[in-house]
């Protein structure tokens, strides 16, 4: 088996996670990082014992790096996106892969001249729970679906935004809580009901008003493709992180997200499915352990294209139009229909 070399761009909080997946496969080797911080950058690259990286431009002209991980600020996903993908690289990136879903196309037209692909990490629907419910919905287990809401409540205080300056701006993280911690969920309810056809949502800042130029809070009713409903609710007000809740109502059965666990409730019983904790303890026990699934996926893909499970622009650009859309929505105070 070929050694796959892999770098990665950015080291902020979530790169770590990237450096533990990619030293659990098989023939991969991490030979460099790119940081802005030198300090920060020589530190992490001693440790790791590989290559730094100033200027990720500069990385893109090594020839021996096969796969680029873009880990930094959401303004910066589509111009590295761009630049590596015309590089020859193959590429894994953390959502969104753009701050506009006007870019998709843009991203569409680069990757039908690239000799590499792009995975975007929507590493949720790979949590144990997840597939749960798209299995048990396939099943028909619960009969038809009637409708899905969710409710999320994390706690997002002003040192997070303060610290990291790029956060909690319309220009640089594309909105606030819908675009960052809320779009896994938003993604998660449009699979699971094949697809959103209208939305109607607000969005609001309160606690959060004073230091975001953004939402701290939202709210929407959904229209999916299947003739389910749909109701959200999240928010960055909470004093500490909730796993998601999240409930599926069918014909004959309820599906339960609750405390990161999976229950079917059918003719008086109450049955677990699945259970996102993770065995090692890993991860953040309220946004699931998906992703080193992920990572893993996009290397077998890299290896094997014709046996590709990753989540390419076309399906991450689905969560993005959701979130243009409420948006638009809480702007103009009527329902958006989405386009195909």
């Amino acid at each position: 088996m070929k050694t796959l070399n892999a770098a990665i761009i950015g080291c902020g909080a979530i790169h770590t996670t990237h450096v533990e997946a990619l030293r659990q496969l098989p023939a991969v080797t991490l030979r460099a990082i790119a940081e802005c911080n030198i300090n920060r950058g020589r530190q992490l690259a001693a440790e790791y014992d590989c290559q730094l990286y100033h200027d990720y431009r500069e990385m893109l002209w090594d020839d021996a790096i096969d796969v680029v991980h873009i880990c930094t600020p959401h303004y910066l996903h589509k111009p590295m996106i761009l630049a590596a993908l015309a590089a020859g690289k193959q590429v894994f990136c953390e959502k969104p892969a753009v701050i506009n879903a006007l870019d998709v196309a843009e991203i569409d037209a680069a990757l039908l001249h690239a000799k590499g692909t792009l995975g975007i990490c929507y590493q949720n629907r790979l949590n144990p729970t997840s597939i749960a419910i798209q299995q048990q919905l396939q099943d028909g287990t619960i009969g038809k679906m009637l409708a899905i809401k969710a409710v999320l409540t994390w706690s997002r205080g002003g040192g997070y935004y303060t610290d990291s300056p790029w956060r909690g701006k319309h220009a640089t993280e594309g909105g606030c809580l819908l675009i960052n911690q809320a779009i896994h969920t938003l993604d998660l309810m449009q699979w699971f009901g094949k697809g959103v056809t209208r939305v109607k949502g607000v969005v609001d800042s309160s606690w959060l008003a004073d230091i975001i130029d953004g939402e701290d809070s939202a709210m929407a009713t959904f229209a999916f493709a299947n003739g389910a409903r749909g109701l959200f609710y999240a928010s960055n007000c909470y004093t500490t992180n909730s796993p998601l809740q999240m409930e599926i109502h069918g014909e004959h059965g309820l599906l339960q997200l609750e405390g990161s666990e999976l229950w079917l409730l059918r003719d008086g019983a109450r049955q677990k499915l699945a259970s996102d904790s993770a065995p090692d303890g890993s991860g953040k026990s309220y946004w699931g352990v998906g992703h080193r699934e992920a990572i893993r996926q996009f290397y077998n893909a890299v290896r094997d294209p014709a046996a590709a499970k990753v989540c390419g622009i076309d399906e991450a650009a689905k969560s993005l139009q959701i979130v243009d859309a409420i948006y638009r929505s809480s702007q103009l105070r009527h329902w958006i229909t989405l386009e195909k």
